[in-house]
């Protein structure tokens, strides 16, 4: 769950977490208006989802925490739409198995629509006739909710570009081509000296609970590198066998690529330098930052080049203090652009990290169903940081963390390299 300090609530505040509301809602609508009807059943894997599950799962969630508990005279939207859109809240009930998301032609797109029109129409309701004290327990819920959403926002979109990916068509979700820009930056070394840092969320700004307790931790002096690994860079470590070397690589991430037949990132064709993109296939640019590789081929790429992945303290530390600014959902651009000379900390790609994800010291989920948000993944998976091209501008922070298994490739995750010590 979210963490939200209690505060003081004025009707300006009520109306401008409204408005958030409604300008998330219709935000992910129109990521939608690109597709057909065709296009909402698409689901390519397990992992992923269709367009129309993305829809009213998010609308489910806003039913199922705020319109239930908290709306007079609750009565569901539909009886049967808890089991078909709740994800993995076992709390919440039974639930309709996730690789068969695909196979639920109804309710029909127009029918999830209204749904998603009518529950933010009674949620405003809701909010409009709430008290101070049911406003204060709403609130840390529905910046949850509205958080949720934005990850679903890009999640549609990577799971879309899976789908579209493996069309022969390779069919463009938007028209166009995508432009170069950045500047030619050499890669630069920055020095950071041991010591005891704090890492994790403080403030009365919205975070999510695995982010949290802000805790310290001694770390080792280390050097970090001052912009992403580039796409030219990782077709060198292609070119010179680096899929076929077995001592960069870790045992389970060589059976894997093995099994997989990963001989390059995903999307990549090497046969004509182009990569598929969410504009169609485009000819593949040396300068942009490589995406779409899992923890496996980063960690070797990191060995090729005589380097390491950073764990996710050490990136912490080195993002800290800098804007998040970057190339986000918001450009419109969906891909990874050449670094601009700001370091890209934040979008473009989610870097991968040599970190687990584990709770931090002190931590405890929640209690009830929304305790199951984050804590009960944290094992297994390796966590990433800094946002990407699809990620919302907004919903970034320096201690946000992601999370997925390490041969996970579909997100657009990249990585920077760090090293040890001083030179």
């Amino acid at each position: 769950m979210g963490v939200m300090p209690a505060r003081s609530l004025t009707s300006a505040d009520r109306e401008a977490l409204a408005a958030r509301l409604l300008e998330v809602r219709r935000s992910t609508e129109q990521l939608c208006e690109p597709l057909v009807t065709d296009d909402y059943l698409l689901q390519s894997m397990p992992d992923c989802s269709p367009p129309k599950w993305h829809l009213a799962h998010t609308t489910w969630f806003f039913e199922t925490f705020i319109l239930a508990p908290f709306e007079p005279n609750y009565r569901p939207h539909h009886s049967l739409f808890s089991f078909l859109f709740n994800s993995y809240y076992e709390a919440v009930g039974e639930r309709w198995p996730r690789p068969a998301r695909g196979l639920l032609s109804r309710p029909t797109v127009e029918e999830v629509f209204c749904y998603r029109k009518r529950v933010t129409e009674r949620m405003t309701t809701l909010f409009q006739e709430a008290n101070v004290a049911t406003w204060e327990a709403i609130l840390p819920v529905l910046d949850l909710g509205i958080n949720h959403e934005q990850q679903h926002q890009e999640l549609l979109l990577t799971d879309l570009k899976h789908a579209f990916g493996l069309n022969p068509l390779l069919p463009a979700y938007q028209s166009g081509t995508i432009s170069g820009g950045g500047v030619d930056t050499s890669l630069r070394w920055e020095e950071y000296p041991a010591e005891i840092r704090w890492i994790g969320h403080m403030g009365s700004e919205f975070a999510f609970d695995n982010e949290s307790p802000r805790n310290r931790v001694f770390v080792e002096s280390f050097r970090i590198a001052s912009r992403l690994v580039t796409a030219g860079e990782y077709l060198a470590f292609v070119d010179d066998g680096g899929y076929d070397r077995p001592e960069f690589w870790l045992s389970d991430g060589w059976a894997a690529q093995k099994q997989k037949g990963w001989a390059a990132p995903l999307y990549w064709n090497l046969a004509d330098q182009t990569l598929f993109t969410l504009r169609g296939p485009q000819p593949l640019d040396p300068r942009e930052p490589v995406c779409h590789i899992s923890y496996y081929e980063a960690d070797a790429f990191a060995r090729w080049a005589g380097a390491r992945l950073p764990t996710e303290v050490e990136w912490e530390t080195a993002a800290s203090g800098r804007e998040v600014a970057g190339n986000f959902l918001d450009s419109g651009r969906l891909h990874p652009a050449p670094d601009a000379g700001g370091g890209q900390f934040f979008g473009d790609v989610w870097e991968w990290t040599a970190s687990p994800y584990t709770p931090y010291p002190g931590y405890r989920p929640v209690a009830g169903a929304l305790g199951e948000y984050n804590g009960k993944f944290m094992c297994n998976q390796m966590v990433l940081r800094g946002g990407s091209c699809v990620t919302p501008r907004g919903h970034v922070r320096p201690t946000y963390r992601n999370f997925f298994p390490p041969d996970a490739r579909w997100q657009f995750s990249g990585l920077r390299l760090a090293k040890d010590g001083p030179a």
